[in-house]
């Protein structure tokens, strides 16, 4: 039976479920901000690091980013088919305190099962989390997209307080001591998930899959179902392709940021770590306003499905990377070879808009078109496309020194842009087979 308790005209769990997101957003991007640089600062520094190059630091990027999200598939076969969701992000949250917690030990045995846990427990929270916000909500419930907007948003907001936190404490006072914040802000949202319980009544409990009585095996999918998973493939080819770009901002963009921008305002060179919090901060910013366009467009009654929405952030975004192709030409002909701070403050921007479109619309229509026996199978699916993005940006920035980050900008620009109208032109027999399940999309 489900909690009928609302707050702000949305269920309370949903409230729940976005602090402890929040916390565990903080703790993993907060850790995300620090590790290139930990990885690729010399040894003996006043606060020393492995001393790794910038590509092996770029390749254990992508790896671990990659694997943080492909291990969403392993943790939603299990939510679906042992578990539950409720009790795995439970079990996910446990591994993750042990994981961040580990990283505050300086050394390497310690770097590499810290990331292990940390590896292991994303995969167990993260994709059910996100069904759980889903569950919440009954079929055609028109506030469910605006549920996952509200979701979304305590998620950039823990992003955004750990690049600024946890960002400056580790690259200023220590790594390890970033490493150990993060861990402390896992365990805040895991006591805010226990102390949540009451308001999760029925949802993301474990239900067993239903089986043909005859053959006990489970239940095909109907024609419908097909027609909607095949259509949630194409949106993970989509994702992929996002990610790829996208991502690029905790790698490439990173080291950029450190060795080709004047970070220097007012007299104060800006640590380049806290450039982290831009996209979160950018989020927050113009989080509704990205909502209200669309929905105005929907009272318009004009195009405004998730596919729709995802093909144009996807040029939105890769629009980001011209600017930083225009701060690369500006790098190869400035004195100092450095570009302006405003080339990668707007491209920020631009790729903090085009992910308004897409990822947390993209959420919603995993919970609206998978079949409810799989629902957090097809999140973790979901999720590890965008793990598989990652892995891809890593290899992307790696050529960077080979190719020059200019061909790299430039590449990225074409390519999503390129992208996204390829979508936009297939729109309307996309949209055929999802079947409805969109009706009331905003």
């Amino acid at each position: 039976m489900k909690n009928n308790d609302e707050l702000f005209g949305h269920p309370t769990g949903l409230f729940v479920l976005f602090f402890t997101e929040l916390w565990e957003r903080f703790s993993y991007y907060g850790m995300r901000a620090i590790l290139v640089f930990y990885m690729i600062t010399n040894v003996g520094s006043t606060n020393p690091g492995f001393g790794w190059s910038e590509a092996f630091a770029l390749s254990i990027y992508g790896w671990y980013t990659m694997a943080v999200y492909l291990s969403s598939i392993p943790g939603g076969y299990l939510a679906d088919r042992h578990w539950g969701q409720k009790k795995a992000v439970l079990i996910g949250g446990l591994l993750l305190c042990a994981g961040h917690g580990i990283l505050a030990v300086n050394t390497q045995w310690a770097f590499f099962l810290g990331l292990t846990l940390i590896v292991a427990g994303v995969g167990l929270l993260k994709p059910n989390i996100s069904t759980m916000v889903g569950g919440l909500y009954q079929r055609g419930d028109a506030r469910r997209d605006a549920g996952f907007f509200i979701f979304y948003i305590g998620i950039n907001m823990g992003a955004f307080l750990a690049s600024l936190i946890v960002g400056y404490i580790g690259e200023t006072k220590g790594w390890h001591y970033g490493f150990g914040l993060a861990g402390l802000g896992m365990l805040i949202g895991q006591l805010v998930y226990l102390g949540g319980q009451k308001y999760l009544v029925g949802i993301g409990d474990f239900t067993p899959v239903v089986r043909d009585v005859k053959t006990q095996h489970v239940q095909k999918l109907s024609k419908i179902e097909r027609d909607r998973v095949f259509v949630l493939w194409l949106s993970f080819l989509i994702n992929i392709a996002f990610w790829a770009a996208f991502e690029q901002a905790g790698g490439l963009m990173s080291i950029y940021t450190l060795q080709k921008i004047d970070r220097h305002v007012f007299g104060y060179e800006i640590p380049a770590s806290l450039f982290q919090a831009a996209n979160p901060l950018f989020i927050m910013m113009f989080g509704v306003l990205v909502g209200n366009f669309w929905m105005g467009r929907q009272l318009q009654k004009k195009e405004s499905s998730s596919l729709f929405k995802m093909g144009i952030g996807t040029i939105i975004m890769g629009s980001g990377f011209l600017l930083m192709a225009g701060a690369s030409l500006e790098t190869a002909s400035a004195a100092t070879n450095k570009a302006s701070l405003y080339w990668l403050l707007g491209a920020y921007l631009l790729n903090t808009i085009g992910e308004l479109c897409l990822s947390p619309v993209a959420l919603s229509f995993v919970t609206k078109l998978a079949p409810a026996k799989y629902a957090s199978m097809m999140m973790g699916l979901f999720f590890a496309t965008s793990g598989l993005g990652n892995k891809v940006a890593g290899f992307i920035g790696g050529l960077a020194q080979d190719a020059g980050e200019l061909k790299i900008f430039f590449g990225i620009f074409i390519f999503s842009v390129a992208f996204g109208l390829l979508i936009l032109v297939f729109l309307k027999k996309l949209k055929a087979l999802t079947h409805g399940a969109e009706s009331g999309d905003v």
